[in-house]
């Protein structure tokens, strides 16, 4: 049976394998030197899938690589299903001497890792039908209260949630970017932004995140799975 897996369960159940739990999904990139190559891969990956590859799998193909992302479609969270078809994927890879890795400590441009837009506001229920309306946004499955996160209904741009705001603050920038990256590759991309002429603003609730700041005050959190259950 079907099971929901927790992030540490998750995590733990992939990671040797090359992948990284993300925001409720599982993700691992496989390098390859051609566009052929990466459209070859993915049609093996999808016969491994098989008829599950609908309900869990998206892929992005590109010419230097290709990225699978694991969830069910459902449930909006990450299940045994899920831990079983990164495996199959994995193998099917391997098979073709493509390793699935996660791009952490390697000469890639940056690791795998899921963008998500951050907007403050006073009346959550009162914007939120603005931003879904203009961006052509749905509700995530499972969420569809008044104050739940929007996401792209096919997977193309960046979830967008809402923080409460208590009192207007005019002075500080109402959105801002959230990186959710893997576990092991926060505290690189840490310093590297606080080298790059961050600054670190608060990390009182790392290491399900750390708020930064450009040198001219506009946010953007670095975060991970961790640190946010209980």
């Amino acid at each position: 049976m079907e099971q929901m897996l927790s992030r540490q369960e998750a995590s733990e159940a992939v990671q040797e394998h090359g992948w990284r739990y993300l925001l409720g999904t599982l993700r691992t990139s496989v390098r390859v030197g051609s566009l052929v190559q990466a459209t070859g891969l993915a049609a093996d990956v999808v016969a491994a899938c098989g008829d599950e590859a609908d309900r869990h799998l998206r892929i992005d193909v590109r010419p230097d690589r290709v990225v699978f992302t694991l969830q069910s479609s459902d449930r909006a969270a990450v299940t045994t299903r899920d831990v079983e078809l990164a495996h199959r994927i994995s193998a099917a890879a391997d098979r073709s001497g493509l390793p699935t890795e996660p791009e952490i400590a390697t000469a890639a441009p940056r690791s795998v890792q899921v963008l998500e837009i951050a907007i403050d506001a006073l009346d959550i229920a009162g914007i939120r039908p603005f931003w879904k309306a203009v961006l052509g946004y749905a509700d995530e499955p499972g969420a569809e209260g008044p104050e739940a996160p929007l996401v792209d209904p096919v997977g193309q741009g960046p979830a967008i949630w809402f923080q409460q705001m208590d009192q207007a603050r005019p002075q500080r920038n109402r959105i801002h970017f959230d990186v959710c990256v893997p576990h092991d590759e926060a505290q690189r991309r840490l310093e590297t932004a606080l080298a790059a002429g961050g600054r670190l603003v608060s990390a009182t609730r790392a290491p399900a995140f750390w708020v930064l700041a450009d040198p001219e005050g506009n946010e953007a959190c670095i975060t991970t799975w961790q640190g946010r259950d209980g």
